[in-house]
């Protein structure tokens, strides 16, 4: 599991992992700034962003007493293409439900009118007899 999807895929499992991405989103940050939210050591944090880093998904950086982690977006445009071509067999299987949902409903109402037709007949022949 050494290919750059692998690994996006991998980092991506984990929701802390993902919850950190969708700060990184919204900008730059610092480690200490990732970790206020998580009830986690910053060992662990910084085990997270280690991960995150080895996929390609953060950049860290030092700027003096200021550690600034970015997101890196590109992985995620590489996997994104992996599952996009999954896309087409999807609609694909959608459209077919689609036709055989309709199918089905045109076969209950073909059964409904048939039966009400059927239920008409039998009336007038009852309204007949009757006479």
């Amino acid at each position: 599991m050494n290919d750059a999807i692998s690994n996006t895929f991998s980092a991506l499992a984990d929701p802390t992992r993902r919850a950190i991405l969708a700060r990184l989103a919204m900008g730059e940050t610092s480690v200490t700034e990732l970790a206020e939210p998580f009830e986690m050591s910053m060992p662990a944090v910084s085990k997270h962003l280690r991960v995150l880093e080895k996929a390609g998904l953060v950049e860290r950086s030092r700027q003096a007493q200021y550690r600034p982690v970015k997101l890196r977006a590109e992985p995620l445009r590489q996997a994104w293409g992996w599952i996009e071509q999954y896309k087409q067999f999807w609609e694909e299987s959608f459209d077919r439900l689609d036709a055989y949902l309709k199918q089905l409903q045109a076969e209950e109402s073909k059964g409904r009118t048939e039966r009400k037709s059927t239920e008409k007949r039998k009336e007038k022949r009852d309204v007949r007899n009757l006479n």
